[in-house]
């Protein structure tokens, strides 16, 4: 989940923008419908070298639920040691749990970002005040709502829970899910895109080099873990919870409850549980998706 637009760093910023954009060729260059392919191949990519942080950040979150702090046992403590207690547990392939599953998620949530994204930029929407992040915040949150059933089967089996539960128990935790996605999406689309505006305006990195991509990539990723961290745990818990026979969630009612009944039992800061692992996984695999996303874009072009 600002300014310019996601093509290599355009000369121009959006303060300079005095009148709506006109129609005009897409900024970037590239047809939505790629884009679709391009961000789902950046999406699976990025999430192969980083899922064994996503296991790490998922079992930091779990751990301790609605428990207050001090009171229960900590197998996980610290990023490196969760992981080190996974591969003990497990071997080294229990970092790589889940990783179809993910592929699917990272996939099709982010080919349908993209692609949606895409699409504002090909109607100017992004040139506007604010554009980048009201297209980033929609583009997420549809992203996110297509690519539930599969971040859902991550922590449980896809088969299961359709018989158990129907077509809607595929999309339990979608409450969470969404506002995740939202936030998340908007902010890192659109401080990608400021942040290399902003380097390449200042001539630190020339316009259209691998180390401007990076560096917004590096920002972005800041701004992300930041803000979507709680985000982040609650969607965690919904996905993860026990339900009934009809699919409701034995220990949270929904986005909200989850929010107050993980703050009054462990705090606010039980919203930041795991912000080490977020920002160690989120950071890499925003600032790789984004990077092979925008060299993907530039080889379509060329």
């Amino acid at each position: 989940m600002a300014v310019g637009t996601l093509a290599p760093c355009p000369s121009d910023s959006l303060q300079e923008f005095q009148y709506p954009p006109q129609n005009s060729p897409p900024a970037g260059g590239v047809p939505p419908t790629t884009d679709l392919v391009l961000g789902a191949t950046a999406g699976c990519l990025a999430c192969f070298l980083t899922n064994p942080l996503e296991v790490v950040k998922t079992r930091l979150q779990l751990q301790g639920e609605l428990q207050a702090p001090g009171t229960y046992p900590r197998p996980y403590r610290g990023v490196l040691r969760a992981a080190v207690a996974v591969c003990r547990a497990d071997g080294l392939r229990g970092l790589q749990k889940g990783l179809a599953a993910g592929l699917l998620y990272q996939g099709l949530m982010n080919g349908v970002r993209f692609y949606c994204y895409s699409h504002a930029e090909d109607a100017g929407w992004t040139g506007y005040p604010g554009g980048t992040v009201a297209a980033g915040a929609v583009a997420g949150a549809v992203g996110a709502i297509v690519g539930s059933p599969a971040y859902l089967s991550i922590s449980s089996a896809f088969k299961s829970i359709y018989q158990q539960h129907g077509v809607v128990g595929l999309w339990r935790g979608v409450t969470g899910a969404v506002p995740r996605v939202t936030v998340g999406s908007a902010v890192q689309l659109a401080t990608f895109a400021s942040a290399k505006d902003w380097v390449c305006e200042r001539q630190w990195f020339r316009k259209g080099s691998w180390a401007a991509v990076l560096a917004g990539g590096m920002v972005s990723g800041v701004a992300v873990a930041v803000t979507m961290t709680p985000f982040d745990v609650i969607s965690t818990r919904l996905y993860n919870q026990p339900v009934d026979a009809d699919g409701t969630g034995k220990l949270y009612r929904g986005f909200l409850d989850c929010i107050l009944q993980i703050s009054s039992r462990e705090g606010l800061l039980g919203l930041y549980k795991g912000i080490g692992a977020v920002y160690l996984r989120l950071g890499p695999h925003t600032v790789l998706s984004l990077f092979f996303w925008d060299k993907l874009r530039n080889m379509v072009q060329h």
